[in-house]
Formats: C-alpha cells, structure tokens, sequence
C-alpha cells in the first residue's frame, strides 16, 4: 500500500468517525444525567432511517432536510416516551435490571413494528451525490460521506454549544456531576431528565437518517450499531462528551483499517473485539486515562 492509498483510508475513516459520534453521543448524555443504558437506542435508529426514506421517497424531501425534520419529531417522541415509560423507573446511580429489561422491550417493539410497517427487505436512499466522488489531487473524497459528516458534525458542535452556553447545559453538567446537589441547588431534574431524554432520542433519529444515505437497513438496523455505539462510550467514558469523540475515532480508524487483512463481514467482531479490550484494559475510557495522567502525583 502506498502513502496516497493510506491516506484515503484514514480520509474515510475520520469521516465515518464523524457519523459514529453523532450516533452515540444520544446514549451519553441519558446515560449521563439518568444512570440509564438506552438498549433502546438501536430501535430509534431503525426509525430515524424510516423515518428519512419515507419522507425521500413520498413526499421527494431531500434527505439532509429529512434528517433535520428528524430531530423535533423524534425530540417530542422521546419526551412522550420518558413520560409514558422511563419516569416510572426507580431513580439510582447506577443501571438497574429493571431499565435494561424496559428499554431492551420497548426495542424490540420498535423493531417488529418496523417489520409490520416496512416489511423485512433492504431499503436504501439513493441521491444524485450518492456515489460521486470529489478528488483533490490523487485524494479521493465520497461526496456523500463527506457531506453526512459535515451534518453529523455541525449536530455534535450544537449540542456542545448548549451544553456550555445555556441555562439547560449547564443544569445537564450539573446533573452529570451530582444529581443530589443539582436538586439542592434548584434545578427540576425530573423536568430536566425528560428533556435530556427527548435530545438523546433526537440525536438517535437523526443519527439513522444518516446512517441511511451511507447503507441499506431493514428493521434489524440498529443492532450493530448499537454495539459500535457501546464501544465508542466505553473507549471515552460513559459520560464524557469529548471522549465520544475520541472513541468514535478509535473505532473508525480500526474498522478501516481492520480491511486490509479481514473481510469487511468481520467489523461486528472487531467492534466486539475492541469493546472486550476497552473494558478489561481502559474501564473508565480513555477520559479516565487523561485524568489520571493529569491528576498531580
């Protein structure tokens, strides 16, 4: 392999890097503030996708556009969901069996409900820029991967704005540090948490909307990107937001190049592969690392 063909693969493995941290960073912020696994967080992707291609395909709405209709629509669906189902979950600092086995159902539902709507054969969206290329120089840029990671990023920097430039954001970083003194000081957690909910759901369905204009899905959709997204929030930290970032690129640069010498059937293995190995080597995520290293001795 020469220098030029290296760096197409890492060109292309810093774009898919763009979209996985979209993905996760939904299960971050709930796991975050709530202390809950969002196993139903492959369900909402499935139905971002749908959700995308519908819109695509009755009504010829650009894609982009589609994903940008996704996030109020799944915004709202994921408030009407805390208040139906998660608010009635016992509050602890930890995962509890009975939120796994809740969320782990309600996936389920959406998935057979994607089967009773959808049917079970692939789908796809097709765009004139689905399979155009932009070259600069011997550099070749997919001009449909390059255009979803410019969406996946401007949604990830947003959300960072409001995380650190608003009221909201900082009752959620409050949240995340201690829950107990965050309510002591005023903040409505139980409001708060059911908003929360509503932007991880969001960035979830949008996140499968562009999944979608980069693969073919059915109702099994979500599946193995769930695990991609339980890799990338391991490597980073379960509730550290930078840490996704750096996951999702971790995980990108190994899939890509794990091409060179397994075939592409085998990226759930090394997603798998590198989830055992973050968990028995990096517990706490590369962001524990950071702070230990920048800990004083």
């Amino acid at each position: 392999m020469n220098a030029v063909d290296l760096l197409n693969l890492v060109i292309a493995a810093l774009l898919l890097a763009g979209v996985y941290a979209a993905m996760s960073v939904g299960m971050t912020i709930i796991y975050g503030v709530m202390k809950i696994v969002n196993l139903a967080h492959a369900g909402f992707l499935m139905l971002g996708a749908y959700f995308v291609y519908q819109l695509h395909v009755s009504f010829h709405i650009d894609p982009l556009l589609g994903v940008v209709l996704a996030f109020p629509v799944f915004f709202l669906l994921g408030m009407a969901v805390h208040w139906l189902l998660i608010r009635r979950l016992p509050v602890s600092d930890q995962p509890t069996l009975v939120s796994l086995m809740l969320l782990f159902g309600l996936w389920l539902v959406l998935q057979n409900l994607g089967y009773l709507i959808w049917g079970n054969a692939d789908r796809a969206i097709l765009t004139p820029w689905t399979f155009s290329v932009w070259r600069v120089g011997p550099l070749s840029f997919p001009a449909v991967r390059l255009v979803v990671f410019g969406a996946a990023v401007t949604s990830v920097v947003v959300l960072e704005f409001l995380l650190h430039r608003t009221w909201f954001g900082r009752a959620v970083r409050a949240l995340m540090q201690d829950r107990d003194a965050g309510r002591i000081v005023g903040i409505n957690v139980d409001q708060t948490a059911r908003v929360v909910f509503g932007v991880g759901i969001a960035f979830a369905g949008a996140a499968g909307g562009l999944l979608a204009m980069l693969y073919s899905f059915s109702p099994d959709f979500g599946g193995a990107f769930l695990l991609r997204a339980f890799v990338i929030i391991v490597l980073g930290g379960l509730d550290s937001f930078a840490g996704v970032a750096v996951g999702a690129i971790i995980l990108a640069l190994v899939e890509t190049f794990s091409i060179l010498v397994l075939p592409a059937s085998y990226q759930p293995a090394v997603a798998f592969s590198l989830l055992v190995a973050a968990l028995v080597i990096l517990p706490e995520g590369v962001a524990g690392l950071w702070h230990k290293t920048r800990r004083p001795a």
